[in-house]
C-alpha cells in the first residue's frame, strides 16, 4: 500500500519541509502565504483524516515561507467526531518522515485569562489532559510512554516571544486545558480547570502534541483567543463565534507565524 509520505515525495520531489504547521478552525488562509505550494487534498494521503468541521479545509499545502520548507495541514481531525484520540496520527508520523523537525501547532480556544479576550493570541506553556485519553492507546513498546516535561520547547517559545515583540503582536502565555467536546464545557468545569491552573480551554491539540514528541518533534502551540470561557461572559457560545473570531485574528497569526519561521531558518 502507498503510503502518505511516499504519496508526498513523488508530488514534491525537491522540498524538505523542516517545519509542519497544524492550522485550526478560521486559519486556514495562512497557506496562501506559502511560496511555489505544492496542495496536496487529504484524501490523496492514506491515513490523512477526513474533514467533518467548518474551517477546517482537508488539504496539505507544501512549499517555503520566510525561505524554510514547510508542510501546511489546513485541518485536524477531533476527538469529538469519531471517539478515537489517535485520528491525527498518520498525518503527524508522515511530517516526521518526510523530515520536519519541529511542528507549530494553532487551534481556537476559551480564555480563562480576562486579559486575553477574544482576538488575542495565547503561546501555549503546557496543558492539562482533562479528556483523559492518549493517542497511544493500544500501542506495545516502551517509546509509548512519552516524557512530557517540557512538550512545548522553551527555544521555540523564546523564539515565538521575540517575533511577537518584533511584530508589536501582544502574545499571552498559559496552560490549554483540552475537553474532548464537541459541546462546550460548563461554567463549574471551567472554575475547575482554572483552579488547577488552566488559562485556555479547547477541543484539539494535545493528541498533537503526544504524537510528535513520541516523534522527537519540537513542538510550540497557539490559541487563538476567540471567546471567553463558559461562565466568565454573558455571550452565548457557538461555533459561528468561534469562526468570527479566529478570522480576526488571522492577519496577526500570519504574521506572527511568518517572523517566527524567519528566525527559525
Amino acid at each position: 500500500m502507498t503510503s502518505a509520505a511516499s504519496v508526498i515525495r513523488a508530488r514534491a520531489p525537491d522540498l524538505s519541509p523542516r517545519v509542519g504547521i497544524v492550522l485550526g478552525s478560521g486559519l486556514g488562509t495562512f497557506a496562501d502565504t506559502v511560496e511555489n505550494p505544492i496542495v496536496i487534498a487529504y484524501g490523496d494521503l492514506p491515513g490523512f483524516p477526513p474533514m467533518g468541521v467548518a474551517g477546517h479545509l482537508g488539504r496539505l499545502t507544501l512549499g517555503t515561507v520566510a525561505g524554510i520548507g514547510v508542510a501546511v495541514m489546513q485541518g485536524r481531525a477531533h476527538f469529538y467526531e469519531h471517539g478515537r484520540a489517535d485520528g491525527m496520527k498518520a498525518a503527524i508520523r508522515t511530517l516526521g518522515t518526510i523530515g520536519c523537525e519541529a511542528l507549530l501547532l494553532t487551534n481556537a480556544a476559551g480564555s480563562l485569562k480576562p486579559e486575553a479576550g477574544p482576538g488575542s493570541i495565547m503561546l501555549l506553556t503546557d496543558h492539562i489532559n482533562f479528556a483523559g485519553v492518549s493517542p497511544l492507546f493500544d500501542e506495545q513498546g516502551s517509546d509509548r510512554f512519552v516524557d512530557m516535561t517540557d512538550a512545548y520547547e522553551p527555544g521555540l517559545r523564546a523564539l515565538m516571544r521575540e517575533a511577537a515583540r518584533a511584530e508589536g503582536i501582544a502574545l499571552h502565555e498559559g496552560v490549554y486545558a483540552w475537553f474532548c467536546g464537541p459541546h462546550f464545557e460548563t461554567p463549574a468545569e471551567i472554575r475547575a480547570a482554572g483552579r488547577l491552573g488552566a488559562d485556555a480551554a479547547g477541543m484539539s491539540t494535545v493528541p498533537e502534541v503526544i504524537l510528535a514528541r513520541q516523534a522527537k518533534m519540537k513542538v510550540a502551540a497557539l490559541s487563538i483567543i476567540t471567546n471567553a470561557a463558559a461562565g466568565m461572559a454573558s455571550e452565548k457560545l457557538s461555533h459561528e463565534q468561534t469562526m468570527h473570531h479566529a478570522a480576526a485574528a488571522a492577519a496577526d497569526v500570519a504574521r506572527l507565524l511568518t517572523a517566527f519561521l524567519s528566525r527559525y531558518a
